[in-house]
């Protein structure tokens, strides 16, 4: 089978002063033969993933400018509703959760069906990308589906699915056939509940097929400046896409903070539909984080108060101490608390088994792959970076390199640094440059590139990376540049790690910080398996 994920081609490394903040440094190669990784995928899905490839793929070609709005422009949601009608309608066979938002919905997610799994419901979560197997993005009561049971459910719908892309002339989506396959799988599961993560945007998402019938609770987490031109180009219009997700009469649960008048947009489609509205920001505003302890067997987690309270009476509904995560941020703290109100919203509906103790297993038990991810030290060495510090975060916004860089400054503020980093070209690398360099004073940047969703064509060239941080530097008052190279994908993390390693005044051994993309932090997941 083909590489999904193939390795850095070019390596930049910028070196910043810490005594002057400005970046300094080294030198600059090009190398584009350099050695990849054999693909992570399941040798058994090879006929399955040959089907998807074959389709239309945004992820590895881009979104087109106006895809997610409800314009000529548009996804075409009349198409995948016309693919669920020819599966049978699988997704009107158990509840839903429909989760949207910028940022946060994988997390949101993963910890509201960690709750229901622990309150004893059997819970089906569709979510997207993956990492290291696409089995990742259908799961079933914390599972990923295994490849027999989606070979199975493949080659039974396979004929349906090759008359439905022929009917529609050959218009249906990679995105579009496997959130078909997901809903069908859900259904020949038998989940009590699915939380379903929407794709991009909400109204033309093609999983907003759900109506308000079996949808238990909308939520949208976040509003921010991601995939601006597929969402109709301000943040106004997308927060009117996201919130094409809230049905009659169903209830929304919103997670934020957000801007008083991207609220408003999402509170006034609410009322529009008779939607009542759930802000998890407010009601959990006495939630907090108390400090970073390292457990046992866990490794690293942040010690938080979860406080639940009345909107109307500021009375505690939940009330949780010591709640230990195991992803670190006020950011995910802030995810942890959206879900909690997810839970108690479906515990009004009925949900009874959604205790207090069923949320705090639930929340303890939720770790995502390159979610302030630390390599154990096993990991570390079987890297050839022995006693090394790496932090893998795919963050690859201008809203989550801040959430990152807030991270770090509170529960690590004396580390010394080095980033390595690969981005999508449709990201606003400036943006994310500035965030990182205005709040942190990393020893030095090793820039690269990393295939995204498994081609070339959005990846950015190391060069451009390295003009846009050059360009954030400067306008934050830094000056000087210097360029240096590397080969291989071991050798830029070997590279941060002798930075780290060659000062021996310090008695700090430092933190490798891998993140733009959770493509990058795939390609270094998928090294631990080789």
């Amino acid at each position: 089978m083909r590489t999904l994920w193939n390795h850095f081609s070019t390596i930049s490394y910028i070196k910043i002063s810490p005594r002057m903040r400005r970046i300094s440094a080294a030198n600059l190669i090009s190398n584009r033969n350099l050695s990849t990784i054999s693909s992570t995928e399941d040798p058994e899905l090879r006929d399955f993933v040959g089907f998807l490839e074959s389709l239309k793929n945004y992820e590895k070609s881009g979104v087109p400018k106006g895809a997610g709005t409800d314009s000529d422009d548009g996804f075409d949601l009349g198409r995948m509703k016309r693919l669920m009608l020819r599966l049978r309608n699988p997704h009107y066979k158990y509840k839903v959760v429909h989760v949207a938002g910028t940022k946060g919905k994988g997390s949101t997610s993963a910890f509201l069906s960690n709750i229901l799994r622990a309150g004893g419901y059997s819970v089906g979560c569709y979510s997207s990308p993956h990492i290291l197997s696409i089995k990742e993005r259908i799961s079933c009561n914390g599972e990923p589906v295994s490849a027999s049971t989606l070979n199975d459910l493949f080659y039974s719908v396979k004929p349906i699915l090759e008359q439905s892309i022929q009917e529609e002339n050959g218009s249906l989506s990679h995105f579009e056939i496997l959130t078909g396959i997901a809903f069908s799988l859900f259904e020949k599961e038998n989940v009590d509940i699915a939380v379903i993560e929407a794709g991009l945007g909400g109204a033309r998402d093609a999983t907003n097929v759900i109506e308000s019938s079996n949808l238990a609770a909308s939520v949208i987490t976040t509003i921010g400046e991601e995939h601006m031109a597929a969402l109709g180009g301000s943040l106004e219009s997308i927060a009117e896409a996201k919130s094409g997700i809230i049905k009659h009469g169903r209830p929304v649960v919103l997670g934020g903070p957000f801007l008083p008048h991207i609220e408003g947009i999402l509170r006034s489609k609410a009322a529009s539909v008779s939607s009542s509205v759930i802000l998890a920001s407010n009601i959990g505003s006495s939630s907090s984080i108390k400090g970073i302890i390292n457990k046992n067997g866990i490794g690293l987690c942040q010690s938080c108060d979860i406080v639940i309270q009345n909107e109307k009476d500021d009375q505690p509904i939940v009330e949780l101490s010591d709640v230990n995560l195991r992803m670190l941020g006020h950011h995910q703290l802030q995810n942890a608390v959206t879900a909690t109100c997810v839970s108690l919203c479906l515990r009004d509906q009925g949900c009874g088994r959604v205790t207090d103790e069923a949320i705090r297993i639930g929340l303890e038990n939720t770790r995502l792959l390159g979610r302030s991810q630390f390599l154990t030290p096993k990991e570390a060495e079987t890297l050839l970076l022995p006693g090394a510090t790496v932090l893998l975060d795919g963050a690859h916004t201008k809203e989550s390199a801040r959430a990152l860089k807030e991270m770090i400054k509170k529960d690590f503020p004396e580390k010394r640094l080095v980033f390595v980093v690969a981005m999508a070209s449709d990201k606003d690398h400036v943006s994310f440059a500035k965030e990182l360099l205005s709040g942190l004073k990393p020893e030095a940047v090793i820039l690269t590139e990393a295939d995204i969703g498994g081609g070339k064509i959005r990846s950015t060239e190391s060069s451009v990376l390295k003009e846009s941080w050059i360009k954030a530097a400067d306008e934050l008052g830094s000056r000087s540049m210097e360029a240096s190279e590397n080969k291989t994908v071991l050798g830029s993390l070997k590279l941060a790690y002798k930075i780290l390693s060659d000062d021996t005044t310090s008695s700090d051994s430092g933190m490798v910080i891998v993140t733009g993309s959770l493509h990058i932090v795939s390609s270094v997941l998928a090294s631990l398996q080789h």
